[in-house]
Order: structure tokens, then sequence, then C-alpha cells
């Protein structure tokens, strides 16, 4: 009876057949640093079939271990740690395989190893490509919820509530002061994923990544960043701070293979929610305004062009001047261009003759003529401090309407 006893008693107290395998599949995922065992799915016991059998993974069973590469990357496990559970998982097998697999002869050992590392080879690519497949997954779904997002924040109309939670997992805070920079290039976009990652990489590595978004828009790249409480609401150039993102952005994206010559534009520094649509619409108009001029500079400021947007903002009364004042220039032998590049240099030299002259590398002679011809023609005198407001009103306003390389825009 006590023999009886015994037997009844005996299977309650044996580990399970498998017990050996969840003491492998444990400290595996201490050797990973504590990632799940449930992403090793069926993967020990494919192993150790392997190693008694020689069986090789079916198709079903390495699309489950694509599955749980998928699972890991949605988790946001790395793919190192998840790599490094199912090695570990496999060095740790084949130490604790039961001693009849491992004391067989030699070339049976040799073959269960050619076959546990065929699995392993096997299980290990599956599982990278589903991790890869679900990070690309990933980065697709968040690049269009950034794109989104960029696009409401910088048309400035949207839910204000709604907005915040979007922006939230970003590292977003709508209630700073923000600046928006432009970078258009040459040509067409170069590569999107390319321009974006080397922005961001020096761009994070100076302002850090709260309070930063690199996006596409319009065939320019567009980037948000914090600004110093100070500067929002400058009123000039002389108290700007140094433009440090414009100039960081354009030496980075120059060592892109396309894309240059880059031109960066950059909004003045505002609080809030409709600082940064207010932003962005100046950074837009000084790369319009920009490309009109003909600036040299590849770095633009918006408050180094805020006279050219007071005078277009008025255009009917600008366009007005300009006709009323200037377009007796057209009558000149060679047109208009050569008189307002004189008037320009003239008034951009302190109305000084000589120096206007150097700048525009022709003789003195030549500037006072044309100066003369001016006078003649418009009725207003250039060295006529009565006289000289209206003609730099008109020079400048003839700039920002592209006059005379295009026509004057008619009332519509």
């Amino acid at each position: 009876m006590a023999t009886s006893g015994r037997n009844r008693r005996a299977p309650a107290s044996t580990p399970p057949k498998d017990a050996w395998l969840v003491d492998v599949a444990d400290a595996a995922s201490r050797d990973a640093g504590g990632v799940p065992v449930q992403l090793l799915g069926d993967y020990l016991p494919l192993l150790a079939d392997a190693a008694v059998s020689g069986r090789r993974p079916k198709r079903a069973e390495l699309e489950t271990v694509s599955l749980l590469g998928r699972q890991a990357a949605e988790r946001g496990i790395s793919a190192g740690r998840v790599v490094q559970l199912y090695l570990s998982a496999a060095r740790r097998l084949w130490q604790e395989l039961p001693m009849v697999v491992r004391t067989r002869d030699r070339e049976a050992v040799r073959a269960a190893a050619a076959a546990v590392l065929h699995v392993i080879d096997e299980a290990v690519a599956t599982l990278a490509e589903g991790y890869a497949e679900a990070r690309r997954d990933l980065v697709r779904r968040e690049e269009t919820l950034r794109r989104e997002l960029v696009d409401d924040l910088l048309r400035g109309d949207s839910d204000l509530g709604a907005l915040v939670e979007r922006a939230e997992p970003f590292g977003l805070d709508l209630a700073r002061v923000h600046q928006v920079a432009l970078a258009a290039p040459a040509r067409r976009l170069p590569d999107t994923d390319a321009a974006i990652s080397a922005l961001e990489s020096v761009i994070f590595d100076r302002l850090g990544d709260r309070d930063v978004l690199v996006a596409t828009k319009d065939g320019m790249l567009v980037v948000l960043a914090p600004a110093e409480p100070a500067a929002a609401g400058l009123a000039s150039p002389a108290a700007a701070l140094p433009n440090d993102l414009g100039q960081l952005m354009h030496g980075e994206l120059n060592r892109l293979r396309h894309g240059r010559p880059w031109r960066v534009a950059v909004g003045r520094a505002h609080p809030g929610l409709y600082g940064i649509a207010r932003s962005y619409e100046e950074a837009r108009e000084a790369l319009t305004m920009a490309g009109r001029l003909r600036v040299d500079q590849r770095v633009v400021n918006a408050h180094d062009l805020l006279v050219y947007r007071v005078l277009i903002r008025d255009q009917p009364a600008i366009v007005d001047l300009v006709s009323a004042v200037l377009t007796p220039l057209t009558r000149a032998r060679g047109g208009a261009e050569p008189l307002l590049a004189t008037l320009e240099a003239y008034f951009g030299t302190g109305a000084v003759a000589t120096e206007a002259a150097k700048l525009l590398h022709v003789s003195v002679r030549t500037v006072t003529y044309r100066l003369d011809r001016i006078r003649t023609l418009t009725g207003y005198d250039p060295a006529s401090p009565e006289h000289r407001f209206t003609l730099q009103t008109a020079v400048l306003g003839a700039k920002a309407l592209n006059w005379p390389a295009e026509p004057l825009p008619t009332a519509g």
C-alpha cells in the first residue's frame, strides 16, 4: 500500500516533460535584459526537435517567428536585444540538451549541430525581417502623423486642444516661443529621408530632441525649433539674436550630394500656436522675396526683409508709385535696368557717387551721367533730400515686384 501511495504521489512532484526549456527561456530572457520570453514562441521546441530529428522548420512556423519580430518592434524593444534573446536561447539550449543527444557518436552530434544552426539561421533572419518590416510601417505611420501635424501647425487655424494632444508625442510644447525655418533646394528636393536625418542629427545635437520638428512641405524642408523667449517680438535687426538655426541648417544641407545650392529662410520667433504659423509665413515670404531681389546670401532672415513686406502689403499703392515715378526710365537707351541699378547703388552707399561707381565697376562720370538722366526723365533729383525718399521707396518697390523683368501687376 505504501509503495502504491508513493507511486501515486510521484507524478505530482515530477517536472513537466519540457520544464528544462522553460528554464532555458527564462535564462535567455535575463541575458537579453528582461526581454519577454513570450517573444520566443515555439523557437526552443523547434531547436530541440532539430537536434533530435534533424527536422527543418515549416513555412508556417517561420511566419510565426516573423510575427514575433513585428511584436518586438511594436513594443519598442531594440533589434539587438531581441536577437540576443534568440541567440542566448540557442546557446543555452545546446548546453542543456539531454545527455542522450549530447553523447551520441561524433557524426550524429555533428548532424544535430548542423540542424540546430540551420534553424537558428532561418529563425533569426525571419525574426529580423519581421522586425524591420514593422519598423518601416511604424516610420511611415509616424511620418504621416508628423506631416499632418506640421500642416496643421503651419496653417494655424486648427483646434488648439487637439493640436496640443497630437504634438505631445513629438515633444512639442506649444506654449513656448518657436521659430520656423525653411530650406529650398536649387532643384527638386533630394532624398527626403537623407535630408531629414541629416538635419535631425545636427539640430538635435545642438538643441536637443524636444520642441524640434523636421518635416517636408511643398517641396521644402521645414524645421520648427524653440527660440529664446527674449527673441520674440524683436523690433529691429540690431536687436536680433544670431541666426544660428539658419546657418546650422545651411551648413549641414550643403554636405548632401544633391540639392545644392540651398537657400534657407528663417522666420522671426513668436510665442504660442499662432506664432508658429506667423513665423512660417514670414519665412515663406522671405524665400520668395529673396528670389525676386536676387539676394546673394544663402541664409536670409525675415526681419531683414520687413520693409519689403510693408511695401507689398499695399500692392496697389506701390504699383502706382513705381508706375508714376520709374516707368519713364524705360525710355532711356538700354532701358530702365541700368538706371535702377545705379539708383540702388547710389542710395546703398549713402548717396556718394564715387562709392557707387566702385560698387557698379563703372566710372564716376558714368554714375553722374545716369543720375542726371534719371532727374531728366522722372523729374525727381536723386541728390535732393526732398526727392530721395520717393525715389528710394520706388526702387525698393520695383525690386519687390521684380520690375522691369516682370510687368507691373494690374488692378484685379
